[in-house]
């Protein structure tokens, strides 16, 4: 199983509830199951429901934000351990480096910023980090049919549409970036 867990989502709950509650799901089982939690270090929206959850219920959350969101004071300051970076470069590189997967719950443009750079690291070889899309309430369906576009149209290939896992639910997202890290390790749940 993996142990430690990078999370991209929004800094906004947007309008839909049942977003906010998956983000609190996630950070719930995170905590359940033993897995830290690495994040993007915010005590707002998406972010901070996320992080609440996990830590409420005892497990370790590890942030990493650049200090200049630190000192707009977005940072939350009651984690596990929050690491202060001079970039969002920067940021992305440690969250990188501290997790085994990437799960990718609803959010804006920086979700897909940090999502892309993760996909294009992996679709050039440099990681093969599992990248798991949890398209609660199908939010991410646009985006994956895009992806789909972009290989109809010849912009990307088959394979590059397969470094991605979707699962529908938060739940599933573990699991999911398990079997994908050691495919022959983990068995799939439908095979028993």
């Amino acid at each position: 199983m993996i142990k430690s867990l990078c999370v991209f989502c929004g800094s906004g709950r947007g309008h839909d509830p049942r977003y906010s509650q998956a983000a609190a799901r996630l950070g719930g089982l995170l905590a359940e199951r033993g897995v830290t939690l690495i994040y993007g270090g915010g005590n707002i929206g998406l972010m901070g429901d996320l992080a609440e959850a996990a830590l409420a219920k005892g497990g370790k959350v590890v942030g990493v934000i650049p200090e200049h969101l630190v000192r707009w004071e977005v940072a939350h300051l009651g984690l596990s351990e929050l690491i202060v970076v001079d970039s969002m470069h920067s940021r992305k590189a440690r969250m990188f480096e501290l997790s085994d997967a990437v799960a990718v719950l609803p959010g804006g443009m920086g979700t897909l910023d940090e999502t892309f750079e993760f996909l294009t690291w992996r679709q050039l070889k440099l990681h093969d980090k599992p990248v798991v899309v949890a398209n609660e309430g199908g939010y991410w369906n646009p985006l994956l049919a895009l992806i789909d576009a972009m290989v109809a149209e010849g912009f990307a290939r088959d394979e590059h549409r397969r470094l991605i896992t979707v699962v529908e639910r938060v739940d599933e997202v573990i699991d999911a970036a398990s079997r994908a890290l050691h495919p022959k390790l983990v068995p799939h749940p439908e095979r028993f």
